[in-house]
């Protein structure tokens, strides 16, 4: 699979410009910018959360941690990491793990996170470990529009150095 059908859809219904980058076999978003060879601030990863209202995903580029306090306090929710098998109930044409940061293809709610307001590209997940779909930062930025969007993540070194 080289992009997830829903995906594929959502972004021909919406007429953005995209290719796919094939890449080896990876477990993480940054794992996969590296091996891609594309630079790691620019790959945006989905982080699903829920609570009693339901889900919502954060949107943040691949070298940052989701600060889940910030995200709870931005959105007035108490959030949660969702499971491994709610992501397969929610994302059914997508390996776990591979969850596209343009999650509103699934009907579901986003943040996303200001530190990719300015890049010039942005490479998601295309629903499997092999690929990511890229599409420019403008386009991105069109998709994501009416979506809330704040400072929700921190590279590793200041996430650590906040809370040790």
């Amino acid at each position: 699979m080289a992009i997830a059908r829903t995906l594929k859809h959502y972004l021909d219904e919406h007429h953005v410009r995209y290719d796919t980058v094939t890449h080896t076999p990876t477990e993480t978003a940054v794992d996969s910018a590296r091996s891609a060879h594309v630079p790691v601030h620019q790959v945006a990863k989905a982080v699903v959360l829920e609570d009693d209202s339901g889900y919502v995903v954060s949107i943040v580029p691949s070298n940052n941690r989701l600060n889940l306090e910030w995200v709870k306090e931005e959105l007035q929710r108490d959030l949660h990491l969702a499971t491994e098998p709610e992501l397969g109930n929610l994302f059914d044409d997508c390996d776990i793990g591979a969850v596209p940061a343009l999650t509103q293809a699934y009907g579901l709610d986003a943040i996303w996170d200001d530190h990719l307001k300015h890049v010039s590209d942005v490479y998601i997940e295309g629903g499997d470990h092999q690929h990511l779909v890229h599409l420019s930062g403008e386009d991105f930025r069109q998709l994501m529009r009416r979506l809330p969007h704040s400072i929700i993540s921190a590279s590793e070194d200041y996430s650590s150095w906040m809370y040790e």
